[in-house]
């Protein structure tokens, strides 16, 4: 007999979460001891939003010219998720505590396939 997860297992929720607006660096420490530092311009190019996922995994765009990004401010969105409000302007992302913690745990293959797009797509991430 198998074991099945538990239905009522929660994902790993923030116990801090600190905006450091010169480093333009997000660090967030959650329930289970994870923690993690995530660059601005990270979080800007793999932001949840429409505008840069798209409606499908077929659909994400490439953000360039970002490297001097920051965070000005960040907002609850209930219990679950912020919204980061970048000195570019972009708002439109949620931030779910699954999509953050994803993407602190995969943050080096996300940095690289940044990378590797801009370079294949003849972009930079100078302005």
């Amino acid at each position: 007999m198998t074991a099945q997860p538990k239905a009522d297992v929660m994902p790993p929720r923030p116990t801090q979460i600190k905006l450091k607006k010169a480093e333009k660096r997000l660090d967030i420490t959650f329930d289970d001891g994870a923690a993690f530092s995530y660059p601005a311009e990270l979080l800007r190019v793999e932001s949840p939003s429409a505008e840069v996922q798209g409606h499908g995994a077929s659909q994400k765009k490439t953000i360039a010219g970002r490297r001097h990004v920051g965070v000005m401010e960040i907002e609850p969105v209930g219990n679950y998720a912020i919204r980061l409000i970048f000195d570019d302007l972009h708002d439109t992302g949620i931030f779910s505590w699954q999509y953050l913690y994803e993407l602190g745990s995969l943050q080096t293959e996300r940095w690289q396939d940044y990378v590797a797009a801009l370079k294949r797509e003849g972009l930079s991430r100078d302005p």
